[in-house]
């Protein structure tokens, strides 16, 4: 079986932590566990399956590095956790378009992306179309509206597969699932949750209050850490899609209006690519007696969302291979918040097996 080749738009924590994990568990056996992952073997894919063919950033302390050391580079902060050997792609300078947020580019907080406006940025669509990757990774800031749009036009163009893991909407956008439909190439997203996060939490918790019958009256979930997409975040006007797709993923399981306020909520720099994570359900049960959820979630954030890309990239592999294009609506509603249809997790899950199995179509 072929290898899966995949391309990376920003690395950043996140795709320093798909790298690592991919070399982690490179020689994990097949009958063996994984935290994180649906299967081991995917569709007859192993994590050693995903290879690496093109990657692209506009901080100038990773583009021309090999992608092995970028991953490394300031000013992302997520733990070393595997040993990367040189992996012989060039990080390239893609387009800096909105992807570079005004406080992050003069260091208004202290910290941010140095970008060398004189170099220009590469042609996306024609370095995929000579990389030849199945799939590309869309990684770049929050708010990276324009960016998005571009990386996925290039794939098109270049007949690539895409998989959008910010809250920018493209694989629940009707006009993009159709452009992505007509020219024949799966897409997947938006906005990835992670293995045990806050928005996956918090949906378990609404969804257990509401499959028992309780009326919510009211919650929120604040969310602070210390990484670069905080950082980037800080600025309100960065949160827009944000908010949506992170409140949405709850208050779809809810039959009823919730007053709702969900979002980051700070910047805390030396809590490194630690997430901190409070989540507050206010309800009624029998007898209208109060009921109240008070909780605090810890997790390394980049790699916590990891295993889930990993499945998400095997199993727009098995689309490809079984020539099925446009959104996948299974692993979407699995894998991430704002998919083009909502499904509690565990019908999700259970559509995605269907779909590796080949009982289903997407």
């Amino acid at each position: 079986m072929r290898k899966i080749k995949v391309a990376l738009a920003g690395i950043g924590n996140c795709a320093s932590s798909l790298v690592q994990g991919i070399y982690y568990y490179w020689d994990i056996r097949e009958d063996e566990f994984v935290p994180g992952l649906m299967h081991t073997v995917l569709g007859g894919y192993r994590i050693s399956d995903v290879e690496f063919v093109a990657a692209f950033d506009v901080d100038e302390r990773k583009v021309g590095r090999d992608l092995s050391e970028a991953i490394f580079s300031k000013p992302n902060c997520v733990p070393k956790f595997a040993d990367v050997p040189k992996i012989g792609v060039k990080v390239l300078k893609g387009p800096v378009l909105d992807g570079v947020a005004p406080h992050m580019k003069t260091m208004k907080y202290g910290e941010g992306f140095l970008v060398n406006d004189d170099n220009d940025p590469v042609d996306v669509s024609t370095v995929l179309e000579e990389t030849d990757p199945d799939v590309l990774i869309n990684f770049t800031p929050v708010g990276s509206h324009d960016a998005t749009r571009h990386y996925a036009e290039s794939a098109l163009k270049a007949k690539v597969a895409f998989i959008n893991g910010i809250p920018e909407f493209i694989a629940s956008d009707p006009k993009w699932a159709r452009k992505f439909e007509e020219n024949g190439l799966p897409v997947a997203g938006d906005d990835v949750k992670s293995q045990v996060g806050a928005t996956i939490l918090h949906r378990a918790i609404v969804d257990l209050l509401v499959n028992r019958g309780v009326k919510i009256e009211e919650t929120y979930q604040l969310n602070i850490g210390g990484n670069m997409d905080f950082l980037n975040m800080i600025e309100e006007d960065r949160l827009k899609t944000k908010r949506i797709s992170k409140t949405e993923a709850v208050t779809s399981l809810v039959p009823y209006s919730v007053p709702t306020r969900i979002g980051p909520s700070d910047y805390v720099d030396f809590t490194g690519d630690r997430k901190i994570c409070y989540i507050w359900v206010k309800g009624r049960n029998f007898g209208d007696f109060p009921v109240y959820i008070d909780l605090k979630l810890s997790v390394m954030d980049s790699p916590n969302s990891i295993g889930t890309v990993i499945d998400v990239i095997r199993t727009v592999k098995l689309a490809l291979d079984r020539g099925i294009a446009g959104p996948l609506t299974s692993i979407s509603a699995y894998a991430f918040k704002h998919p083009p249809k909502q499904f509690p997790d565990a019908v999700a899950k259970r559509m995605v097996e269907e779909f590796i199995e080949g009982k289903r179509e997407r």
